[in-house]
């Protein structure tokens, strides 16, 4: 919390300017017990909600119905067990685990419902950017990597640079400013009723931490939104969709807090000048969203088949002063990119990933049934 602490001490800037200014006003409409129900039913990990379903779905359906029309949720729902898994490396050092949000089963059903609301109404009106993946239906990790090598075997096809950057952002997730996102829904033409329900949805949350049969006292949480939730990667979705609108002529995909900034030309100076212009641009867009480039982690990738490459290409500056790394190799929405786009590294990993698998099957073969075995020979 140290690095968000110069934001906490100061007022939040006005909202940017919203995408769709002039969309019709969108309320929330009444949730149905067949939804309900069908959601109970799919409720793998709570045998009790999942059977007895067809009984409970009609009171819960009232719950959720009385929670939107009265802009109010149950306290309860918006207490968080965090659970952390150890990532590997110093067991004593809380950057090598991963926090794991944990929230109650009726809060992220009640969310479902209204992430449907919401998104529906947000595709419907075409309010993300067209390079804005994530989280929606036909936008998955497939098609974001498939645009973005298109447009860079394209450039290279026709013998120009090609460079990338490949900006992380750190805790995006956990700093979403609240004053900042609700001026957004309400430029995006949500109701007074809704926003009132999405204050109120924000407001009063607390996290615990849960290990080894111990729980924590509650910490406030009054930034962010919630991890684990179903509502949150929409919601972030919404927070940073116009940040696209600053990457000028370089060329750009968002998927969740995920960013590639990348263009090409015939001159890899004017390329990288035009890449640095981009990302002075993209890092005052997110400053003005409060969320905190990962310096360490941002690269530069120059691509190229046989184009000449100078062994020390211009340096890439952050606004803080610090030059981001060059690499040749980089995992990009899980594919490892290699300068040349010859896809090595990432067949090694697959290899090896698909060995580990094999040699598990074959070490235990003997405790499948007869079953299991056919099934796996054919």
């Amino acid at each position: 919390m140290a690095y968000l602490l110069p934001y906490l001490l100061t007022p939040p800037p006005p909202p940017p300017a919203a995408t769709c200014p002039s969309l019709p006003s969108f309320s929330f409409t009444q949730i149905q017990i067949a939804d309900v129900l069908k959601e109970l039913q799919n409720l793998d990990p709570f045998l009790f909600l999942k059977l007895s379903a067809a009984i409970v779905a009609t009171p819960i359906t009232s719950l959720f119905n009385l929670s939107v029309i009265s802009s109010e949720i149950p306290k309860d729902w918006k207490v968080a067990a965090v659970i952390p898994l150890f990532k590997g490396g110093d067991t004593l050092d809380p950057n090598c685990y991963r926090p794991i949000s944990i929230l109650p089963c009726l809060s992220k059903v009640f969310e479902s419902q209204v992430n449907k609301q919401i998104t529906d109404r947000l595709e419907s009106h075409h309010t993300f950017s067209a390079v804005q993946s994530g989280f929606r239906a036909g936008h998955g990790c497939t098609s974001a990597t498939l645009k973005v090598l298109n447009d860079i075997i394209t450039a290279i096809n026709k013998r120009q640079y090609c460079a990338a950057f490949f900006i992380d952002l750190a805790k995006a997730f956990d700093s979403v400013n609240h004053h900042i996102l609700i001026g957004r829904l309400s430029s995006l033409g949500f109701s007074n009723d809704c926003l009132a329900w999405f204050n109120n949805y924000f407001a009063d949350r607390v996290q615990c931490v849960k290990s080894e049969g111990m729980l924590s006292g509650p910490l406030a949480v009054s930034i962010g939104v919630p991890q684990g939730s179903n509502l949150g990667p929409t919601l972030f979705s919404v927070y940073i969709n116009d940040v696209a609108l600053a990457a000028g002529d370089s060329l750009i995909h968002l998927y969740t807090d995920d960013t590639i900034l990348y263009t090409s030309g015939p001159s890899l100076d004017t390329v990288l000048s035009n890449l640095q212009t981009s990302f002075n641009a993209i890092q005052h867009s997110f400053r003005g969203l409060q969320l905190l480039l990962n310096a360490s982690k941002t690269k530069c990738m120059l691509f190229n088949h046989s184009l000449p490459a100078p062994a020390h290409p211009t340096s890439i500056t952050t606004l803080d002063g610090s030059n981001l790394e060059y690499v040749d190799i980089y995992k990009y929405l899980g594919v490892w990119l290699d300068c040349k786009l010859s896809f090595q590294t990432h067949i090694k990993h697959l290899q090896s990933k698909i060995k580990s698998r094999v040699g598990f099957l074959f070490r235990n073969k003997a405790s499948f049934t007869h079953a299991a075995k056919l099934t796996l020979v054919n």
